[in-house]
This record gives C-alpha cells, structure tokens and sequence, in this order.
C-alpha cells in the first residue's frame, strides 16, 4: 500500500502537553468509490495525554465482527503501548480525516493491516527520539515496552505521558521505511483480546444504533408496499393523526427505480411515515393504516413460475458464455463415467438480530444522522442528493450494529429516516420492526446451476459444464448474481464451459456473508463429491489430484494481484490438514453416520471443512462436529476472536442449509419472521467446532466471511455418504430433513 508522507502524520501538542498522531492511506479511499482527501486532522488515531491515558480510535464500522478491537491492536501493538491501559472510541465518519471507513469484503484486515502499524511505529519512534535527547544517549540504545521508554544501560526509564509534548515537536520519521516489530515479539497481536464493547454488552449499555436517544426525539415508522416498488394511491392518514401519541402521519412518493434491473441501493421507496411519542404508539397506529397501493409489475412474480421457467432456460442454450475451454461436449461424449445433475438454492434474507434503524435530526439546511451502516460514506451522499444540500451538511455517526452480514451496505433505512426528520423538524429514531425487515430486505439471490461432468477411465475430471440462470436482463446481471469465469475449478478442467441465462427479477437483490460463495460453494464443491463418486475415488484424493492439475493460462487472472487469485498449492495444504485432523482416513463407518469434505476460495481466504454428520430414519440430522482448516496468512490477529468468528461463521451457513428460505407469491414475500426464516438453535448447533490454523508465509487476511461457504456442501456430502441421497436443493427442509 502507497502512503503520501506528507498526508500520513501530522502531529502537535496537546493543551497541558501530550501528542496526537494520525495517518492517511490513500488506496483505502477508493475502496469506498471516493478520491483521497486532503491531510489529516491532528487527532484522528493516537491521543497521548499528559496523564498517561492513550486513546486510540477505530475507523471503521462495528457490525459484529470485532474490527474495533482488531484495528487498535494493530496500532498498540506497534506503538508498544500497555493494552491494559489503552482506551478505544469509535469515530464518526470523516472523510477528510480517514479513507476506507467501511465494512464489508472481509477487507479490513488485508486494507490495514500495514497502514495501522506504521502509524502505531511512527509514533513509538518519535518517543524513543524524545526520550534519547532527554537522556543525551543514542535511538538505538533505547527499547520501548508497555507505553515506557527504557535505557538499560543506565537503569532508567520514562512514560509515554512524560515524553508527548517533547516528541510533538520532533519530526516526522519517514513512515515507507519506519521499522517494524519481528513477529517474535509481539505482545498484543498473535494474543487473545477481549472485545471493547462486551462489558457493556453484557451489561445493557447502550452501544448500538437501536439505543440511541436525542432529546426531544420522536419515533417513526414507515410502511412500504408489499410488492417491491409498488406505490401508494391513497392512505387514510387523516385517522392516523388522530390516534393516540400520533404527531404526524404522511404519504412519501419516492421513486421507484427505472430499468429491467433493480439498481444496488435504489434510495428512497415510497410509503406511509406515521411519527408518534413511542414507538409502540407509531407501530400501534400502524396497525390501523389503510393504504390503496398501485402494486406494479411486480406482483406478477412467483418463486414457482421462477422455478419453471429456469427449467425451460435449461433446455436453451445460454444466453451467455463466460468460458470456454477446449471442447467440452465432445469429452463429456468420450467419458468414461458421466454425472448431470440440477441445483438449486433460494432467496434468503439477512436477518441480523437488530433491525433495521436510524436516528436523524435536520436543521437550518444540515442534518446529524446517527447510523450503524456498513457504508457510511454512501449513505452520506445518498441523503445529501435526496435532500438537496452539500454532503459537508451531512454528518454521520458510526453507532455499532447487531449484525450486518451484508444487509447494511445498503442504506435505505437511513434516507427513510432522513426524509422524516426533515419533514417533521425534530430529532427522529426510525425502527423497523422484524417483518419490515424480512420482507424489505436486499436478498441473496436464489439460483439454478445445470451441470454436466466427466471423468476418465483413470477417474480424472475431463469435463464440465454449467449453465448458470440466473437473474437479469441484456448483459445486466442482478446485484451479487453473478459466477466469476474463474471460479475452481475453473483453469484446473481442460474442458470447461460456464453459460448463464438471465430471468428478470424485480426485487432488490445484495451481498450476502461470502456473497456469490455462499451458494457456488454448495454447488460446485457437492457436484464435485458427485464426481468423486462416479470415479470410483475417495472425495479428498479426488479433490487433491484435481489441485495437482497445472492451470490453464488465463490473461484476467495474470492481470490480478496473486493474492485474489486461486493458489492450489495453498488449498492443497488445508485440505491435507483438515483430512489429517479429522482422521478423515481411519474413520470407522457407522450405520447413517459420515464424514463429508468440502473446500472453498473466497475473501482470500483458503478453507476446507470435515463435518461429522449423522441421520435417522426419519431424516432428522444432527452435525457432530466440524473440523475446520484456515490459511489467511502469516498471523491470527486476535485468535479467539477469530475462533469466534470460524464457529459463528459455521453456525450461519447451517441456518442457511437447513430452512432459510424467501419465497414470492404474487410478488409478496411470504416468510415475515424467524418461525419461517429460522436460525439454528443452541441444542441444534455442533457440539464442537475445532479451527486448526494453517501460517503461510502471506500477508494476513480477513474472515468474517471465508469460513461460511464449505460447511453447507460439507454437510450435504455427509449426508449422501450416510444415507445414498445427494442434496442438490437447499434448504433441506424442503426434501423432508429436519434437526435432530
């Protein structure tokens, strides 16, 4: 990563003495879709105060995954400060002071992982400066550890706090060749740190974004047509304003996007905004709301007429060709063994724990909001355009989120409550209640994948092929519908061929934890298990010998940085591992119980996955155990953090395989809440999940999102191998499978 010195630190005293730090990384600012500002405020990382107290702020949203705690670590840990003693404050969203602050991708870690620390190194080398013109001695005969300064050859040593004024007024060291740790000596990375916020999490302080109170602030609540971008035609909104609490009920026209393909974050929908003293008594009123809606196009959709017409698309050739290998039908004809088979899975929405909310308070021509978005900056300009004002009037605070997952990248929920603040002049918290937010949701999209495979006499793979219909219209593709031509086993199949054909869809659509893996994992790595079959070859020796295959030359993938690109050798090592740990080969076989693989490339992450599965007669399933092996890189930030992200992980992608599913009946999503959109239960859970940490020598990289896609085929090929029946639909529930 690229750092400008000048706009990397800028540095003065505090009042009383003390220093402030901050960096600007560049590159981060284009992963939000914005330019690089100017330099930096003094005090947008490090605050040294002069009675020892060091604050260090994180920049990026909180939605669960522990970036708060992670990203300050990284900076102590460099700094050498005494983590014990070291407070953490989120900040706002500030684009003139930071870059990149924004969650998603399972970017944080690979975006900051340099940065952070030479921001943390730079500022424990000017300490060091201070503290050697004090002492008359040389840099180099000084050593640092927890926020002292010490000189062993004289027996002395000083604080942090005692040397921030003098080391205010130093120069800058040049941040491209400020040295760093040896990862020997780490003391905060590499060890367990608990996060920043549990006390207060346990303790019911209010963190997140639905605890925020204003003075003088209202509740609202906004109703939308059932039928996504359906209109409203009249609202009985006179008799809303007269029920109890009630102090402004008023239609919003908005705008319902143009065009065959639902754009990714379409902005303010239509409906009805009903305001009131409590939220009980909005939610109360709304209850009673009557609106005649203008439904649209979309009330012609259904899951069943997706369903069918993906059948008849099938039989078509596709629309499109992405790749194109060798000569696909005529290995598929010459085979020795021959597997063809249907996958599908459904919409699904995000569901996290804490619905959707926002509080926001407009005056004189600038507006406060205080969000939990993921993409603060894209909710910023969304709100300045639909208002009408400068983004400078537009401020935001970053409140932490009860889960995102994905679903807060959009930010539909904060113009909503932009526009009624506006309207209504007073502070105001939108919520949503849980059915707003399971059937206003942006979804992961469903799918069907008709493929075709081969393998040769000595059990090869030789062929294969996939139509893809997906969702879309022309060459546009829905929001994460899409199947990357290099996806495994694409390069690793001499004959390979991937079509898609697009279907319109009219519904909002977005990424889903591991967008695009979450499903393409199930499909690819379950018809690879078909294979292993058909060949005659245990599943790992089959998948190994493939991973042992050379590449086919490919100029997109030369283009890409090496590490966005597949590396079998780096898969190999954590399947071998997960194979080693699992005792994948002297495992005894026990009647409708078995182990099943699986493995999967995605947010650079390299995952293989054993799940230890057994079921009934009655096919009620239980997972035993899951063996999960991990390579992101050369260290594990803050390991039990990450051991609960790889379980956390694991546990989302078994809600997925068992019964999530969203379905449309004349356009209207019929699933509302978690009885028909379940999580897994805690007796319903593995009784173990074992992470086993595979160091490469890469630089580290993130995982709230890499650990999910392996487990839902892991456990469908379990099941095959328990019971003699391949899963080729998610979720289970609709071949009759239940938890045990």
């Amino acid at each position: 990563m690229h750092m400008n010195r000048r706009a990397f630190l800028k540095v003065s005293s505090l009042a009383g003495g003390g220093m402030l730090l901050a960096l600007y990384a560049r590159p981060a600012a284009f992963a939000q879709g914005r330019p690089a500002g100017p330099p930096l405020e003094p005090d947008a990382f490090i605050r040294i105060a002069a009675n020892g107290t060091i604050t260090i702020m994180a920049k990026d949203p909180e939605v669960g995954q522990g970036v708060k705690t992670m990203l300050p670590m990284l900076i102590a840990e460099e700094l050498d400060a005494d983590w014990a003693h070291v407070a953490i404050e989120q900040t706002d969203f500030d684009d003139t002071k930071y870059a990149g602050q924004f969650a998603g991708g399972s970017t944080a870690t690979p975006l900051n992982w340099d940065p952070m620390r030479r921001v943390g190194a730079a500022c424990r080398q000017m300490l060091v400066a201070a503290a050697a013109a004090r002492w008359h001695v040389p840099a180099s005969a000084c050593t640092t550890t927890a926020a002292r300064v010490h000189h062993r050859a004289s027996n002395r040593s000083i604080g942090y706090a005692e040397l921030a004024a003098d080391a205010a007024k130093l120069p800058v060291p040049d941040v491209q060749t400020v040295p760093l740790k040896d990862p020997k000596a780490y003391r905060i990375i590499g060890h367990t740190q608990r996060g920043c916020d549990v006390h207060a999490i346990v303790t019911g302080q209010p963190v997140f974004g639905i605890d925020m109170v204003r003075p003088g602030m209202l509740y609202a609540v906004y109703q939308k047509c059932p039928v996504f971008g359906g209109k409203v035609v009249s609202a009985n909104v006179d008799a809303i304003r007269a029920l109890p609490g009630v102090r402004h009920a008023f239609v919003v026209e908005g705008a319902v996007p143009a065009g065959d393909v639902v754009p990714r974050d379409p902005g303010l929908m239509p409906g009805v905004a009903i305001v009131a003293d409590t939220w009980w008594q909005a939610q109360a009123a709304r209850k009673k709301l009557q609106v005649t809606w203008d439904e649209g196009k979309g009330a012609a959709q259904s899951s069943e007429a997706f369903a069918q017409h993906a059948d008849e698309l099938s039989k078509q050739p596709p629309a499109h060709v992405l790749r194109h290998d060798g000569d696909t039908d005529a290995a598929l004809k010459n085979a020795a063994a021959r597997v063809e088979a249907a996958y599908s899975y459904p919409f699904i929405a995000h569901a996290p724990l804490e619905p959707q909310n926002c509080t926001a308070h407009y005056a004189n021509g600038h507006i406060e909001i205080w969000s939990n978005s993921q993409t603060p900056g894209s909710g910023r300009t969304m709100v300045a355009k639909l208002l009408g004002i400068p983004e400078g009037n537009v401020v935001v605070h970053m409140l932490r989120a009860g889960g995102g997952f994905g679903r807060r990248l959009t930010n539909d929920y904060m113009v909503e409550a932009a526009w009624i603040a506006r309207t209504v002049g007073v502070p105001v918290k939108l919520v949503w209640a849980r059915e707003d937010d399971m059937t206003n949701d942006y979804y992961r999209p469903g799918g069907f994948q008709y493929l075709k495979g081969g393998v040769d006499a000595a059990g090869r793979l030789v062929a294969w092929q996939n139509h893809f219909v997906t969702w879309g219209a022309g060459d546009e593709y829905a929001s994460a519908a899409t199947l990357s031509p290099l996806e495994f086993p694409a390069r690793y199949v001499p004959n390979f061929t991937l079509g898609t054909s697009l279907q319109e869809l009219w519904l909002k659509t977005g990424a889903l934890r591991a967008p695009g893996s979450n499903v393409n994992a199930f499909v690819i790595q379950s018809f690879l298990d078909e294979l292993a079959h058909a060949a005659g070859k245990d599943p790992v020796d089959f998948r190994l010998a493939l991973l042992d295959t050379a590449p086919l030359p490919d100029a997109e993938a030369d283009r890409q940085p090496k590490s966005r690109t597949f590396d079998a050798a780096r898969m190999r090592g954590v399947l071998e591992l997960v194979a080693e740990k699992s005792g994948w080969r002297h495992r005894t076989k026990q009647p409708g119980r078995a182990l099943g693989v699986a493995f999967h490339f995605s947010h650079l992450g390299y995952f293989a996955e054993v799940a230890d599965v057994s079921v009934s007669a009655d096919k009620r399933v239980k997972v035993h155990k899951v063996w999960v092996a991990v390579d992101i890189g050369s260290e594990i930030i803050n390991p039990g953090a990450a051991q609960n992200m790889v379980q956390g992980a694991i546990i989302d992608g078994l809600s997925e395989l068992m019964a999530q599913q969203i379905t449309l009946e004349h356009g209207r999503v019929v699933q509302t809440n978690y009885d028909r959109h379940p999580l897994v239960r805690m007796s319903q859970a593995p009784i173990e999940i074992e992470a086993i940490w595979r160091k490469t020598d890469n630089p580290p990289t993130g995982l709230g999102e890499p650990a999910l896609p392996p487990i839902i085929p892991a456990v469908c090929n379990a099941i095959f191998s328990a019971t003699g029946t391949r899963i080729r639909t998610l979720p289970l529930v609709k071949s009759g499978y239940s938890w045990a």
